[in-house]
């Protein structure tokens, strides 16, 4: 990139120096910005808005004719920049990777295939991983790196499937180091591994110029997991079948809606909570009522039904428990408060703080605890993470005057 930088600006030297006056006006203010390397880039190749730019005027006589020549340098940068990303490719790519909730899951039926029918309202939120993504010299394999101990890095990842499916589908040959800064818990109903492999298969499109649509991306991504295409919508869906008929939902919700979401340290396994799961015992509301009363009034307890409770409750007896203790201090202060997915994350939508007794009681020393509101994505660009989110932290992450 030095190098690139070097021809930058030795271009827009020497195409300066034709007007005296103008380069006398570059001097004395301020020099173009730096251009950001593709790594800060996030989401689409589109560029967008690269901020205010300066522009120089200069005008001298010419006969009895006034000129002016108007130069602007952001303006060149920009351009030349653009043509030496296009010549070189992209080689380096940061993407967020954002996680979702369940405002209702219903479960609807159970298939021949095994799989279950659900009919869910999914919505992205802004907690979520940092995945780095560098072109690789080898042509034979990907190389996976975490923070997080105990993720696996091999091919059983999620990421390392939607890389394979990726070039087995487009018959590309790029391969990656992928750095994953994982800051969403695992087995938390919260859909990280998903949005990991959505966000690696969004990532190898890029790298590859954008050959496959995103349509083709949300299709493909069935194959790996139920819940990858939601994350290819445009963050509020409603979805159906096994998770992958994805129907977009736009502006359901507002963005500045709080919520806090509160984690034990146990887990809870999914194929468990299936396996206890009994239809007859599943709740009777009418998914698309539900969805309505949503869309019409917003978010109350009665409508965040979520028909895996009870399995995920006999799983882990403490969950239930500490939903009612959440409801119970919360004294109104959350519009709902229901279990995400599978779980075990309990969310408390109307307020980023979680109750008190969270950070006071003994028995929650090591609860997972993060704010979070609602996130969307335009179209063509993927999930950016907002500036003013706060990164999720235990107890243990608390200072001692906070704690004792």
């Amino acid at each position: 990139m030095a190098c690139s930088a070097h021809l930058l600006s030795q271009s827009l030297y020497s195409s300066h120096r034709a007007s005296p006056a103008a380069r006398g006006n570059l001097r004395s203010g301020a020099r173009p910005p730096a251009r950001a390397s593709p790594a800060a880039r996030p989401g689409s190749s589109a560029r967008g808005c690269r901020g205010v730019s300066l522009r120089v005027a200069a005008s001298f006589e010419q006969g009895r004719r006034q000129v002016e020549v108007s130069y602007d340098p952001q303006a060149k940068f920009n351009q030349l920049a653009d043509q030496i990303d296009k010549d070189a490719g992209m080689t380096r790519l940061n993407l967020f990777s954002p996680c979702k909730i369940n405002l209702f899951l219903r479960i609807t039926g159970k298939r021949p295939d095994g799989f279950h029918d659900l009919a869910s309202l999914f919505h992205v939120i802004s907690l979520g991983d940092t995945i780095k993504f560098s072109l690789s010299p080898s042509k034979s394999r990907d190389r996976l790196s975490t923070n997080v101990p105990g993720v696996p890095v091999d091919e059983s990842n999620l990421i390392i499937k939607a890389l394979n499916l990726y070039r087995q589908k487009t018959g590309t040959d790029n391969f990656f180091w992928i750095h994953l800064d994982k800051k969403v818990p695992t087995g938390a109903g919260l859909g990280g591994g998903s949005s990991n492999a959505a966000t690696a298969l969004w990532a190898a499109n890029q790298f590859a110029g954008c050959i496959a649509s995103e349509k083709d991306l949300q299709e493909w991504s069935g194959e790996i997991g139920s819940d990858i295409p939601f994350f290819f919508s445009r963050g509020a869906a409603y979805c159906t079948g096994r998770g992958e008929i994805v129907e977009d939902i736009p502006n359901l919700l507002p963005e500045n809606l709080s919520m806090a979401l509160i984690k034990p340290s146990e887990a809870c396994s999914t194929a468990e909570v299936y396996k206890r799961f009994r239809l007859e015992q599943a709740s009777k509301a009418d998914p698309l009522t539900l969805l309505k009363e949503i869309t019409q009034n917003g978010i109350s307890q009665h409508v965040c039904v979520n028909d895996l409770e009870p399995p995920a409750f006999e799983v882990l007896p403490s969950l239930k428990r500490l939903k009612k203790r959440i409801i119970a201090a919360s004294r109104d202060e959350y519009n709902a408060v229901f279990m995400s997915g599978s779980g075990s994350t309990l969310v408390g939508i109307g307020s980023p703080d979680p109750p008190a007794f969270v950070y006071d009681d003994e028995d929650y020393k090591d609860v997972f605890v993060s704010e979070a509101c609602f996130l969307t994505r335009d179209e063509n660009e993927w999930y950016r993470e907002p500036i003013s989110s706060k990164a999720a932290f235990s107890k243990d992450d608390l200072p001692a005057s906070v704690t004792d």
